[in-house]
C-alpha cells in the first residue's frame, strides 16, 4: 500500500486561464460607436452648431421670445398629452377585452393592430379625410339623409381631428405591451381572486392593473414622445392653424430657408425628448424598484 503511494504520480498542475486581451473587446464595441457618432451624435451636433449663427429673429433670444414659437410649443405639448392619454384610455380597454372576454374573431383584431403599426402615419390621415372629411362618405350620407348642404362633421382642420387621428395611429403602441402583460398574468391568480367573490372590478384593479403599470407606462411613454415629434398627420389634416414645432422647424427650414432658426427650434425640440424619456427613465426605476422591494402576493379578501 505504502509502495502504491510512493509511486503515484504528482497531478499535473491546473491550467492558467490567460486573462481577455482588452483591447479585443474595445475593437467590437468600435463599430457600433462609430455608428452611434455619424448617425446621431454628428447630425445633432451640426445643429446645435448650426443654432449658434443666426442673427436678429434667427437667434436663440429671437426664437424663444417670439409668440409663434411660445404658441407652436404649447400646441405641441397640447396635442401630445391629449393624444397620450386617449391612447391610454383606448388601448387599456382593447387590451382588456382582447386578453379577457374572448370573442369570434378577437384574433382577428389583434393582427390588424399590428397591421397598424406597420403603415406610415398618413394612411390614417387619407382614411380619415375620405370617412369624415367636408366630403366624405360619413358627411355625403348625412346630406343624402337630412338634405342639409352643411357638412355634419368639420374637425379635421382642427386640432381636434389632429388628435383623433394620433389616437387613432398610435394606440396599437399601447395595446401591444399590455397584451403581452396580461398574457404574463397567471390565470390561477384571478380564478382564486374571482372563486373569492371579488367583482370584476375589484379584480381589475387590485391584480391585473398592478401588474401592468411597468408595460403602460412603457407604452405610453413612447407614444408622449412619438406624438411629441409627428409630423407627417398634422401636415397631411391640412391644419394651417395647428402649427407645432416640427411644423415650425419644416416652414422655417425648408419654406423660408432659414436654417439657423429652425435649428434652434430643432434643438429645443432634441432637449424636451431628452428630457421627458429621462423622466420616464428615473420614474420606471422607482417604480421597479419599489415593486421589487415590496414583491408579495396578492391577496384578495373574501367577500362578506
Amino acid at each position: 500500500m505504502t509502495a502504491a503511494l510512493l509511486e503515484r504520480p504528482n497531478p499535473a498542475p491546473p491550467e492558467v486561464r490567460k486573462e481577455p486581451i482588452r483591447w479585443v473587446g474595445a475593437l467590437w464595441a468600435l463599430p457600433p460607436l462609430l455608428i452611434v457618432l455619424g448617425v446621431a451624435v454628428y447630425p445633432v451636433a451640426r445643429v446645435l452648431e448650426q443654432s449658434t449663427t443666426g442673427e436678429d429673429t434667427s437667434s436663440w433670444s429671437g426664437v424663444l421670445s417670439s409668440s409663434l414659437f411660445r404658441n407652436a410649443l404649447w400646441r405641441t405639448v397640447e396635442i401630445a398629452v391629449l393624444s397620450t392619454l386617449g391612447c391610454l384610455v383606448l388601448g387599456t380597454f382593447i387590451a382588456l377585452v382582447l386578453a379577457f372576454v374572448p370573442f369570434p374573431g378577437s384574433r382577428v383584431v389583434g393582427r390588424l393592430i399590428d397591421t397598424v403599426l406597420a403603415l406610415p402615419s398618413f394612411l390614417i390621415t387619407l382614411a380619415f379625410t375620405f370617412l369624415y372629411g367636408t366630403a366624405g362618405a360619413f358627411n355625403a350620407l348625412y346630406k343624402d339623409v337630412s338634405g342639409s348642404d352643411e357638412p355634419l362633421l368639420n374637425f379635421l382642420n382642427t386640432p381636434a381631428g389632429v388628435i383623433a387621428a394620433e389616437i387613432t395611429f398610435f394606440t396599437p403602441f399601447v395595446v401591444r405591451p399590455l397584451l403581452a402583460a396580461f398574457a404574463q398574468l397567471p390565470r390561477e391568480q384571478l380564478d382564486v381572486a374571482a372563486s373569492l367573490g371579488a367583482s370584476p372590478w375589484r379584480v381589475l384593479r387590485r391584480v391585473v392593473m398592478p401588474e401592468a403599470w411597468p408595460a403602460l407606462m412603457a407604452g405610453g411613454s413612447l407614444v408622449l414622445l412619438l406624438t411629441l415629434n409627428e409630423f407627417g398627420i398634422v401636415l397631411f389634416t391640412g391644419a394651417k392653424d395647428v402649427i407645432t414645432l416640427p411644423v415650425l422647424i419644416y416652414t422655417r427650414g425648408i419654406v423660408t430657408f432659414d436654417l439657423p432658426g429652425a435649428a434652434v427650434i430643432a434643438t429645443v425640440q432634441v432637449l424636451l425628448s431628452l428630457v421627458l424619456y429621462g423622466t420616464y427613465r428615473l420614474i420606471f426605476a422607482r417604480v421597479m424598484a419599489n415593486k421589487g422591494k415590496g414583491a408579495v402576493d396578492v391577496v384578495v379578501e373574501q367577500a362578506k
